[in-house]
């Protein structure tokens, strides 16, 4: 090949259109501090995914950072110890502690069956993740949250585009946090946002995300989590692109399928139904020795699939340890192949032989 294949790679717009949609902010002369652009992009998100607020951050982890601040979380926060590093970072940041539910050995997500075995009189919250796209069981996480008082936070940095029920998976809880960052399927290079339905939440929301004042006049402590003008332009530019993008990441995922589903190795379980946006094909392996092997085999052919989500959260060197063993063995023997916009049919095919060469020299 004449290029090294990652996991993923940024989708970018004709740069003709990038640099259209910026003058107007060079012609303006108006880079950041919530210009015409970002407030533009806020809107179209917010209409393309059916909610109430919308407001557009630097990045996804300070989209959580602001969400357990505004919803005053303290104490334990039940949680999932698979997904990426942020999501334990921000719980801890807050000064809270992760409380880990291992997730559901079929979609991954937080096993909403085992979250009120976990819950204490020190639980203030749920912070659940839509792991790979895939929703979490959002009603019935909503029925635990109410009968024991609960907020839900959902990290859904891999959500856009996953709609239950008729609308956007990030319209659910009392907060929904999303990642813009240049490897998802909808990006503004680095950034994020924070979405909810509730006016007042909202204010104090805005408020966080500009250091607590509005002019002159201050009202509470915060934090810098706007984004600039260059961010939004590549928002505006991309969301028109959006449907061609889903459609892709949905042909090259069933492209996966074909070849991998009557194999013994794991897939995540997704009929027609399910609420997914096939932004992520992770394949389990057996063992992880196995796992190690068509890592090996792919990187000769200057492939880079991915070892995500790894390690699982509750294994963290700075954190107490809590067993999860479903998360545990999920962790060590899941991959992510390549998948995005530009992948040709040629380069899934290899990928795929590839696999099965060395699945089925371990099989013998």
């Amino acid at each position: 090949m004449d290029m090294m294949i990652n996991v993923t790679k940024t989708f970018l717009p004709p740069f003709d259109e990038y640099a259209a949609v910026l003058k107007r902010a060079w012609d303006k002369g108006w880079i950041t501090n919530n210009g015409e652009l970002v407030r533009e992009l806020e809107e179209k998100l917010e209409q393309y995914l059916g909610v109430k607020h919308l407001l557009f951050c630097n990045n996804g982890t300070i989209a959580l950072q602001i969400a357990l601040k505004a919803l005053n979380i303290k104490g334990e926060v039940i949680t999932t110890p698979f997904s990426y590093v942020a999501t334990t970072g921000a719980i801890l940041w807050e000064n809270c502690r992760p409380v880990f539910v291992d997730i559901d050995e079929k979609n991954f997500c937080i096993d909403a069956a085992k979250i009120e075995a976990s819950i204490t009189e020190n639980t203030t919250a749920i912070l659940a993740t839509h792991v790979y796209g895939y929703a979490c069981n959002v009603e019935a996480i909503e029925k635990i949250a109410h009968k024991y008082k609960l907020k839900v936070i959902y990290d859904g940095a891999h959500a856009f585009g996953t709609n239950y029920k008729g609308r956007s998976v990030l319209s659910y809880g009392d907060i929904s946090t999303c990642s813009f960052h240049a490897t998802k399927l909808f990006h503004t290079a680095e950034g994020g946002c924070i979405i909810t339905n509730d006016d007042k939440l909202a204010e104090t929301i805005r408020l966080y995300h500009q250091f607590g004042h509005i002019g002159d006049e201050h009202f509470c402590v915060g934090i810098n989590g706007k984004s600039s003008e260059l961010h939004a332009a590549l928002g505006l530019c991309n969301l028109n692109y959006i449907d061609a993008i889903l459609a892709s990441r949905k042909q090259q995922w069933l492209y996966y399928k074909t070849f991998l589903q009557h194999t013994s190795l794991q897939l995540l379980e997704v009929t027609e139904n399910s609420p997914f946006n096939y932004s992520y094909f992770p394949v389990v392996f057996e063992t992880e020795t196995l796992l190690l092997e068509i890592i090996a085999a792919l990187k000769e052919k200057e492939i880079l699939p991915r070892r995500y989500f790894y390690p699982s959260l509750n294994t963290l060197p700075y954190i107490q340890y809590q067993p999860v063993p479903v998360s545990e063995s999920i962790a060590k023997r899941v991959l992510c192949l390549p998948l995005f916009y530009e992948l040709g049919s040629v380069i899934q095919h290899n990928i795929v032989q590839a696999i099965l060469k060395v699945h089925r020299q371990q099989s013998l």
